[in-house]
């Protein structure tokens, strides 16, 4: 049975510029929103899905996931309806299954969404970019630790030069977790076993100042990236895979400032990494 929408929660909180009702319990994990952003009604039904493959067009859209679940989402109506084979708690269905219903509501409504995480610095943002395994969620927990407020995990929600929250929460894998000693365990979370770090509260809505590209090398280094190289990152972290609305929308977020943070794959220098990327950025 569909779980009936909690309508105040969907006034005030939210999370990725969506004003989010439906999710009873989950207050911790999202942010203030304005009453200007697009609302979004959750529900959930209990049972696994029979979909083919994943669709969207401009009012539909349906998203698999690997325990055998999946999400319509109805741009008129403003609803995401789950079916799961299991009863979701508030808090997976903020993070991460919200995440894949943002990016696509976001393209209905003229944003862009990356795969990417964010921190704060001097006021803005920062997107962090890594391919799979590259170390962002790792090196966003251990930015939690050094105390920089953290914008979001898994997707950055895009308008223009603004970037929004995403739920407050960071989700590791086990070795990370283990060895920076934080993380609460979750079990098994969508496709993996995830240690939950819980976020402080931060503002809705934050000037994007910049890029942080992640990757692995043998020394540790902080180079500028050029424009065109910023703009083939962006590209391949697109978290909805058709051409955007906007076709300058690209464009103008990689004329935004841009860095490459290299380190090695070894523990020791995740520290050294932060504190480089912390003392170097404009």
């Amino acid at each position: 049975m569909a779980r009936s929408p909690d309508t105040a929660s969907g006034d005030h909180l939210g999370a990725y510029g969506l004003r989010i009702g439906g999710i009873d319990g989950s207050a911790r994990l999202l942010v203030p929103a304005d009453p200007t952003w697009p609302r979004l009604e959750i529900s959930v039904e209990r049972g696994r899905a029979i979909v083919p493959e994943d669709q969207l067009d401009d009012d539909h859209g349906v998203v698999r996931f690997h325990n055998g679940g999946a999400v319509v989402i109805d741009r008129r109506q403003g609803q995401a309806v789950f079916t799961l084979p299991h009863e979701p708690s508030p808090d997976e269905l903020v993070h991460p299954y919200l995440a894949p219903v943002a990016a696509i509501v976001s393209r209905w409504h003229g944003r862009e969404a990356l795969h990417a995480g964010s921190f704060l610095s001097e006021g803005g943002a920062w997107g962090l970019l890594a391919e799979r395994e590259g170390g962002k969620s790792t090196t966003l927990a251990r930015l939690a630790i050094e105390g920089v407020p953290i914008v979001c995990d898994d997707v950055l929600v895009l308008d223009e030069d603004a970037a929004f929250a995403g739920p407050r929460a960071v989700d590791l894998r086990e070795e990370p977790a283990r060895v920076l000693g934080i993380g609460e365990s979750l079990g098994m979370v969508g496709a993996r076993e995830r240690w939950r770090l819980t976020l402080d509260a931060i503002e809705g809505r934050l000037p994007l100042r910049g890029w942080i590209f992640l990757v692995w090398g043998d020394e540790l280094a902080l180079e500028p990236v050029a424009a065109g190289a910023r703009l083939r990152h962006l590209a391949a972290q697109r978290a909805v895979r058709l051409a955007p609305r906007d076709p300058g929308v690209l464009l103008r977020l990689s004329a935004l400032p841009g860095f490459e943070l290299q380190r090695p794959r070894h523990w020791s220098s995740l520290e050294q990494a932060v504190e480089l990327l912390l003392a170097s950025l404009p």
